[in-house]
């Protein structure tokens, strides 16, 4: 096998561990974060956009509805 397709091969397989990792990892140790509107309302606008990239995040990885 030639280096330079020998290093292909391994960056392809180490890519394609990497996301199936992250997304069983992520999937199996996170849940969605659901708050009461009074909760919300106490919320900074950071806090907010970080609650909804998570969720949103966990909709597309695990399936989560919203």
């Amino acid at each position: 096998m030639d280096k330079g397709l020998s290093v292909l091969a391994i960056v392809m397989f180490l890519a394609l561990a990497g996301c199936t990792t992250a997304k069983g990892s992520f999937c199996a140790i996170s849940s969605p974060i659901r708050l009461s509107s009074s909760a919300v309302d106490a919320l900074s606008d950071a806090e907010v956009k970080a609650m909804l990239a998570h969720n949103r995040k966990g909709q597309a990885l695990c399936g989560w509805a919203p």
